[in-house]
């Protein structure tokens, strides 16, 4: 019950804050439309800093190595703290699974 409410809010934040994007720079400029991702993993950092939120996840590949990822919310730290989400939100251990694109750099 707790990963289901954790997983839909991490999906509606992501989603909502995406928008926010749109008013300050291209998604174009630093996140490439071809190259999606959909990641399955373990919360280890929540980082409410502006402009952007970051969320770092810890992920296994096919072969059990682990690679922390760091993905940006569209949201500032003051949108997302509005809209009622907390560090207490999405605590550390919590298990994510977030569809998104891969930045240019890699």
């Amino acid at each position: 019950m707790k990963s289901t409410r954790v997983l839909v809010l991490a999906a509606a934040i992501l989603l909502l804050a995406g928008v926010q994007v749109w008013g300050h720079h291209a998604f174009a400029s630093e996140f490439d439309v071809n190259k999606p991702v959909h990641i399955t993993g373990t919360v280890t950092k929540l980082e409410l800093v502006n402009p952007h939120a970051w969320i770092y996840v810890d992920v296994k590949d096919a072969s059990g190595k682990v690679s922390n990822w760091a993905f940006e919310c569209g949201a500032s730290p003051n949108i997302l703290i509005r809209r009622g989400f907390t560090r207490a939100s999405l605590p550390p251990g919590s298990d994510v699974v977030i569809d998104g694109f891969q930045a240019k750099d890699n």
